[in-house]
């Protein structure tokens, strides 16, 4: 018996990295995962993993910054699986720039996906969680405690150079997170944050003059560092090392688990000591 049996989790982001593991990690303690990508095939991946090893998942392929994605999203979990339990809001990327040539396509993209996304589907989130509490209330049973977990950054918390549109989309998620706490604290919801810090994903590979991309809705948008700030960054980390994704989601695996029913409207750092 997992902790997390009969409960339904929505992951966006995770058919690579960070999202992947955090899927899979909720996926053996029990849950039925809708597991988010915007692409079929890593969503689909993650999907067949989780079922191999004896999990629950349907995938759900497309942009988390589509209008109409929220509803979607939310509804396959309704239909699928009868409700929602568990939201982590995952999905994201950065496209950095010093401010003066930061163009207002980078700036709203990283407003979009990082802040909006969220926004929107914990909107479309709102009356499923609602009408089960309503109608688990009336029946005289007891709420069971829902879980959300917004994923942020160190960079949303301290600021990073070149990173003043990421760092002011994961600022944001902050306060979001606050607020949420404090609207859903009467359905027994938890709304926590947890702030990385330097993870090891494709985002943040050893790649000399930062020749790596990644296509995001076909916009070939740079990744990577330079190894030399690298391993001037990896200095910085009290732990002497970048985090692993599976590190990762074990942070965010506390913040779902029962352990944390009375921890909310908090932000768990995930950096190995580093705070910028």
């Amino acid at each position: 018996m997992g902790k997390l049996d009969g409960r339904t989790a929505l992951i966006t982001g995770a058919g690579r990295g960070i999202g992947r593991q955090i899927a899979l990690k909720l996926a053996a303690d029990g849950a039925r995962c809708v597991v988010n990508d915007l692409d079929t095939e890593p969503a689909n991946t993650t999907v067949e993993e989780i079922k191999a090893l004896g999990g629950t998942a349907v995938a759900c392929a497309g942009s988390v910054t589509e209008a109409s994605f929220a509803e979607h999203f939310v509804n396959i979990a309704t239909e699928t699986f009868g409700g929602v339990d568990v939201i982590v809001n995952n999905a994201g990327y950065t496209w950095d720039s010093v401010i003066q040539k930061v163009t207002d396509e980078q700036w709203q993209a990283m407003i979009d996906v990082h802040l909006t996304a969220p926004f929107r589907i914990l909107r479309a989130a709102q009356p499923v969680i609602a009408g089960a509490v309503r109608r688990a209330r009336a029946a005289g049973q007891p709420v069971p405690c829902r879980k959300i977990v917004n994923i942020s950054s160190v960079s949303g918390l301290g600021g990073n150079a070149g990173q003043a549109n990421y760092s002011t989309a994961k600022a944001g998620v902050l306060g979001m997170t606050k607020a949420l706490a404090k609207e859903w604290g009467r359905y027994n919801v938890t709304v926590n944050t947890v702030a990385f810090g330097f993870i090891s994903t494709r985002l943040t590979m050893a790649t000399a003059n930062q020749q790596g991309t990644i296509d995001v809705a076909g916009r070939e948008i740079k990744v990577g560092v330079n190894p030399e700030i690298l391993t001037a960054a990896e200095q910085m980390i009290p732990l002497g090392r970048p985090g692993t994704p599976e590190e990762a989601a074990g942070a965010v695996y506390l913040l779902c688990s029962p352990e944390s029913d009375y921890i909310s409207a908090q932000t768990l750092v995930c950096g190995g000591g580093l705070t910028l």
